[in-house]
């Protein structure tokens, strides 16, 4: 299958390009996401009011999501027309410069309004360097694997979430565990606030350079190169995606839209819920301690009309309790790609979806207090457990279905834009939606759950309406013919 003008790229080259970028990529997004939770709504965004300022740390989160289909469009155009190399190479790039400023900005008490702005910006770069990364991966990965093997190989970049978010959230955590603290060691220390959250963000400098050095050294694939010598490189590959493959963009966006929701509720929303003060009398208490410390006054009476209740675990505990789960989100995303090789994309989502479906109608029974305390951990586990198993299995396959789904000369634009494009239907309004169904529910999280349903429930549909993508041959499907049959 090798040929003289397209070396063929090592299988450990392969596997360690697609799954070092993708690590580092989702470490940089997963350090802004805990600390969007953990720091930032008091040292960015401090309105005076828990919800707000949560709310506020949140949109700035969900920003990114916006700027990541504009990087999918830009990303997309160079890795179709000069290929995969250099534009994993500049998204790489762009994520790590972004995440390092972060580590060094000012904060609100600083410079005031103008740190939350600054914020926005950095958060919007590494959005759209998130945009052109994982199809990319993706594709370093499926366009080089051996036959009867694509969603194997597929899952690799995918495998990058949960190790980054194990890697980012373990740094937080040891972090916080190692600083001086008051009292309670599982509670979020001053010298964290104070600096120590920065220091995840610094760290990214180093794994960017390991992930620079490792993907200098990919070759083009076969299957990109046979479409250079066909003939099938478009001028403009946006172009050719939205006039002759609009209906798989649209397939492929709301095929990942289950998947996005039920990452976002499993690691922020739970983050937020899991630990927030499960009574009014110990998150007033803590509210009237901040504020007389800080010389503030303090209103008991306002505090209490916009307090709902969350499951009151320390952070560090909750963390762990996550960790845990995602240890399942990593195996079954692994193992979800020889089944999906085995039985097909179409077949084994469809499963996994309706299975979503059915989990978020759990909430209730999961994740309200329980008699006891060692009992409400107990719930909560189950559930962090189940809910990340259903990621790696909705995941995995993700990294083989939707690169087929688009022909070689528009695979990278036509993936990347139904990946990202879904991010902003799913995981930039996610986290928002949460916490007001959470609010409305009077501190309940059975909304949240059905939220998560009827995601899950588009998804499905879409599936219905999706081909079964297990046998296309990519050295045949180059892209050469004017239009896509549907």
């Amino acid at each position: 299958m090798s040929t003289a003008t397209a070396p063929a790229n090592p299988r450990s080259r392969v596997i360690t390009a697609s799954l070092v970028g993708t690590t580092i990529e989702f470490y940089d997004f997963y350090a802004y996401a805990t600390a969007a939770v953990l720091v930032f709504p008091v040292l960015f965004f401090p309105t005076g009011n828990d919800t707000t300022s949560l709310l506020a740390s949140f949109a700035v989160f969900g920003a990114a999501m916006v700027a990541r289909p504009i990087g999918a469009m830009v990303f997309g155009h160079f890795g179709d027309k000069f290929g995969r190399k250099a534009t994993l190479v500049a998204s790489l790039l762009t994520m790590g410069i972004a995440t390092f400023i972060i580590g060094l900005l000012p904060t609100f008490q600083q410079i005031g309004w103008v740190a939350a702005l600054l914020l926005l910006i950095l958060r919007l770069a590494q959005g759209f360097a998130l945009g052109g990364e994982w199809s990319g991966a993706a594709l370093v990965a499926t366009e080089n694997a051996p036959n009867g093997k694509r969603a194997w190989y597929g899952t690799f970049p995918q495998l990058g979430a949960p190790l980054g978010f194990i890697i980012a959230n373990g740094i937080f955590l040891a972090i916080n565990w190692l600083l001086p603290h008051g009292e309670n060691p599982a509670l979020k220390s001053e010298a964290f606030l104070a600096w120590g959250w920065r220091i995840p963000f610094l760290f990214s400098a180093v794994m960017v350079i390991i992930g620079l050095w490792v993907r200098l050294k990919l070759v083009e694939s076969e299957t990109f190169t046979k479409a250079t010598e066909k003939g099938a490189i478009r001028k403009l590959p946006l172009a050719t995606v939205f006039r002759h493959h609009w209906w798989h963009l649209i397939l492929g966006t709301f095929i990942m839209l289950a998947t996005y929701v039920l990452f976002y509720l499993m690691t922020n929303f739970t983050l937020s819920y899991g630990t927030k003060a499960a009574s009014l009398d110990t998150a007033s208490a803590a509210a009237q301690a901040a504020a007389e410390a800080a010389g503030k006054d303090f209103d008991a009476a306002a505090f209490a009309d916009q307090f709902y209740p969350g499951l009151g675990f320390g952070y560090t505990d909750f963390v762990l309790m996550q960790i845990v789960g995602v240890v399942f989100f990593g195996i079954f995303t692994l193992v979800s790609g020889p089944l999906a090789d085995r039985i097909g994309r179409r077949k084994l989502l469809l499963g996994v979806t309706g299975a979503i479906v059915l989990f978020g109608l759990t909430f209730n029974f999961f994740l309200l207090p329980q008699a006891t305390p060692a009992l409400t951990a107990t719930m909560t586990q189950i559930f962090l457990i189940v809910g990340f198993l259903l990621m790696g299995a909705t995941f995995g396959p993700m990294g083989a279905m939707l690169p087929e789904l688009f022909p070689t000369n528009v695979r990278y634009t036509g993936s990347a834009i139904s990946y990202n494009v879904s991010s902003i239907l799913g995981a930039a309004v996610a986290p928002i939606i949460a916490v007001a169904l959470w609010a409305a529910a009077g501190g309940e999280p059975w909304l949240v759950g059905f939220y998560l349903s009827a995601m899950a429930v588009l998804t499905f549909i879409a599936l219905i309406f999706a081909p079964e993508t297990k046998d296309i041959d990519y050295e045949e499907d180059l892209g050469l013919a004017a239009a896509v049959e549907l």
